[in-house]
């Protein structure tokens, strides 16, 4: 069944590979998939809308395509009810960061790295980067965070060790280049390496990240804000007797039962304190060009949103 909603639409890296496409879509195809407001209709005796327990007039948010739209039609299976107490655009951010974040940091680590492992997180002055970053210290992980010098302030904080690098001539992304990484994350961790290494960046970094890893740690690349990841030999993780995993968010909540219940923990994180959440800039619609622009020339301190 279909649920139209409107209010705001959250911009994601992966709405860039959409509209480049790499990942092709067929044409024509409405860009974003994520948003949340209000919910404007429902069907009539319908089993599933009784199940689920919305109503017209609900707040909700949802991961489904076409969320840059005034109103777009959502499966109820995809629907998550925003609580009282927490604004709609916050819970827009939690969505597809949050819940990104949430699996990264729980159930594809599980059984390789545990409480007191170190972990390497890239990029983590951007949205997806401080979520993933808080959620491992709630799990116990000792954090290594890398980020541009002009987001270095902000996110001092969250790691417990940060490497600074020096921004991309008149943008203000990383140079990985700018400093050498391997060396640090070693000192960091007296050569042991990272159990867990999160990498968003892809192209720039992966070799950086094979470099890192503990012996049988886990280097999960999971974005491609560089550029694709290319084929590489498995051989490559041979010394370290390493594993390398691409996931997608999709297969981490397949069903309705684990969507709501990582939702959840994360909305139950933020009303309680433990997750610090930043909507960092909220552009009209009409200016989705501008949006993308922004957040592929590096801008994004948090959460980029469209407001309808």
């Amino acid at each position: 069944m279909q649920f139209n909603i409107y209010h705001f639409a959250g911009l994601n890296f992966i709405d860039t590979y959409h509209r480049k496409g790499l990942y092709p879509r067929e044409t024509p195809f409405v860009l974003g998939q994520e948003g949340g407001g209000v919910i404007s209709a429902l069907p009539d005796n319908d089993e599933s809308v009784v199940q689920s327990g919305l109503k017209v007039g609900d707040r909700v948010v949802y991961g489904s395509f076409g969320s840059y739209a005034e109103y777009t039609s959502v499966p109820v299976d995809q629907l998550v009810k925003v609580p009282d107490g927490m604004k709609t655009e916050t819970a827009v951010a939690c969505m597809t960061q949050g819940l990104t974040a949430h699996y990264l940091s729980s159930s594809i680590c599980d059984g390789i790295a545990k409480p007191g492992d170190w972990v390497l997180i890239y990029a983590v002055g951007g949205g997806t980067g401080q979520w993933t970053a808080q959620m491992c210290k709630l799990r116990g992980f000792k954090v290594i965070g890398t980020t541009s010098k002009c987001k270095a302030q902000q996110v001092s904080d969250i790691c417990d060790e940060l490497i600074v690098l020096e921004n991309v001539p008149s943008k203000s992304y990383a140079d990985y280049a700018s400093v050498d990484v391997v060396s640090k994350v070693m000192g960091f961790t007296n050569g042991q390496g990272c159990k867990l290494i999160i990498d968003g960046v892809g192209k720039a970094t992966y070799e950086i990240s094979l470099k890192c890893l503990a012996r049988r740690g886990l280097f999960v690349s999971f974005g491609n804000a560089s550029g694709a990841v290319p084929a590489f030999p498995v051989l490559k993780l041979l010394p370290q007797s390493a594993y390398v995993t691409r996931p997608k968010l999709n297969d981490y909540v397949s069903t309705r039962e684990e969507l709501v219940e990582r939702a959840n923990d994360i909305f139950a994180y933020v009303i309680g304190g433990k997750l610090q959440i930043k909507v960092d800039k909220i552009f009209p619609l009409a200016d989705v060009r501008l949006g993308h622009e922004y957040l592929e020339n590096g801008g994004g301190g948090g959460k980029i949103l469209f407001s309808i």
